[in-house]
């Protein structure tokens, strides 16, 4: 047996922190032939380019992918998945542009779907938002580290966030599709059934529905329709948002009668605040820009906060425990591709999905 030197290992650490390269926790040190593990996950050669920033000039290749998720404390058999969430987030508008570097500081949303889940050990129910699960935590984290260390979004610097969000490089879960009423994420997004698969987007924030008080579908919608509806997410003319719902909200509803699409309908028809409330708080007026501004004139009416009923601006999954009626209200900060990756090398499960 191998005798461990802890000074050595505190040596490496430290080193990590010197160069600039941490988050701001310790990290994994990258040596060569853990780094080659990686990349044998993989069938794409080392310096594909899978994203550039054209307005700092960089770019991401498979290789400073798999170096940064070995710092970030994946093990080798993430790597597919952390491609997978990369190519998620890059067919995103908003990352694509000036999302890492917002004011608004998002973080990705990752949503993990298919037998890869279970293989992996990612985390589907109770405590799906928390910590204490190594994929879970380790995945976002390495989509962070990418964007620091091979696009240089350092907080500062170019990564301009007036306070950021709480947890912006660990909002990773897989869905709980054995207790969801409806088909996985994935296969709304056009992928087949029992595909292991990774969507994602970024978010602003995220706000938990507290609802165990009643059971009637149409009450607990209103609560999450005010809950998505409070003027200070008003900022353009509409915006976009998801709703991760806890099996036994999911359930309660689709024993009702509301599949996906009846509850994108019933939200987009009542999320919204009277033009009196906008004027309260400065956001009645809406320029040629889409901006929102203070006015005073404009007759009372109701504003739509939601564009539509479309996946791309209400997002639906469904994780967590049922244990109880708590659902998660995430504020997205564009609107989201509606689509899914498949994870490289993953097997498909055969069995129907229920």
């Amino acid at each position: 047996m191998t005798e461990l030197d802890p000074d050595v290992a505190q040596a490496a650490i430290e080193h990590c922190y010197e160069r600039g390269w941490s988050d701001g926790l310790p990290l994994v040190p990258a040596s060569r032939p853990l780094v080659d593990r990686f990349l044998a996950t993989t069938s794409r050669p080392p310096e594909e380019v899978i994203g550039r920033l054209d307005q700092v000039d960089r770019e991401v290749t498979v290789e400073l992918a798999a170096i940064n998720a070995a710092m970030a404390g994946c093990r080798p058999e993430y790597f597919p998945v952390v491609l997978a969430a990369w190519d998620a987030l890059m067919r995103e508008r908003s990352t694509r542009g000036g999302g890492w570097q917002s004011t608004s500081g998002p973080a990705p949303l990752i949503v993990v779907n298919g037998p890869v889940r279970d293989e992996l050990g990612f985390n589907k129910a109770g405590g799906v938002f928390g910590p204490g699960f190594r994929p879970n935590a380790t995945v976002p984290r390495a989509i962070g580290l990418i964007v620091r260390n091979a696009l240089g979004i350092h907080p500062h610097v170019f990564e301009q966030a007036t306070q950021g969000l709480p947890g912006r490089w660990s909002i990773c879960i897989a869905e709980n599709e054995e207790e969801s009423p409806w088909e996985p994420l994935s296969v709304e997004a056009g992928l087949p059934a029992g595909t292991s698969a990774v969507s994602a987007t970024l978010l602003r924030t995220c706000e938990f529905v507290d609802n165990r008080h009643t059971s009637d579908p149409e009450q607990l919608l209103a609560d999450l329709a005010d809950t998505i509806s409070r003027t200070g997410a008003w900022i353009f003319r509409h915006a976009s948002a998801g709703v991760v719902f806890c099996p036994e909200h999911a359930q309660l509803l689709a024993n009702a009668g509301f599949d996906r699409a009846k509850v994108r309908a019933w939200l987009a028809e009542r999320c919204g605040r009277t033009v009196g409330d906008l004027a309260d708080v400065g956001k009645d007026g809406m320029g040629d820009n889409g901006v929102r501004h203070a006015d005073g004139r404009r007759p009372d009416g109701f504003d739509l906060l939601l564009a539509d009923g479309e996946p791309n601006h209400l997002l639906i999954a469904v994780a967590g425990a049922r244990n109880a009626g708590i659902s998660m209200v995430v504020r997205l900060f564009s609107d989201w591709s509606a689509t899914a990756v498949p994870v490289e090398g993953a097997p498909v499960e055969t069995k129907e999905l229920g």
